[in-house]
């Protein structure tokens, strides 16, 4: 089994429950195929670099997940058919993105509130043993 991670963006003009159901419709498509969703986040509505289908917009969405390689042709193949989904990318970790996606959903789950002055990217930044001068 590999460790996958998955960057979609859908359209804007879903609602939230459209969009709850196509982020489902991607899931049981993975959980059918026998892929164990590590995390999954919701991005939400952020702008576009450039304009997609005349849309400057779009709700983003990230899932992470371990699977057999099979998967991605099977999942690549459904973000194609579903027309909310505009543009996909999928790609396989190594181990150190493997290490650093396991240590920012750990920094982001502890969510220190003793600490509010640092910003996430600098705990990240400091568990990561990156130095900022």
């Amino acid at each position: 089994m590999n460790n996958y991670e998955t960057v979609f963006i859908l359209t804007p003009v879903l609602s939230d429950a459209q969009m709850k159901e196509a982020v489902e419709k991607i899931k049981n498509v993975l959980t059918s195929h026998k892929a164990e969703i590590v995390n999954e986040e919701n991005w939400g509505l952020r702008k576009l670099a450039y304009p997609i289908n005349k849309k400057s917009t779009g709700f983003y969405q990230l899932i992470e997940f371990n699977a057999n390689p099979t998967i991605v042709d099977v999942l690549e193949t459904q973000f194609r058919r579903d027309e909310r989904i505009i543009r996909f990318l999928t790609f396989r970790q190594d181990k150190f993105a493997a290490e650093y996606a396991a240590k920012r959903r750990n920094l982001k789950s502890s969510g220190s509130k003793d600490d509010k002055s640092k910003n996430k990217e600098y705990k990240l930044a400091e568990e990561l043993d990156y130095k900022e001068e």
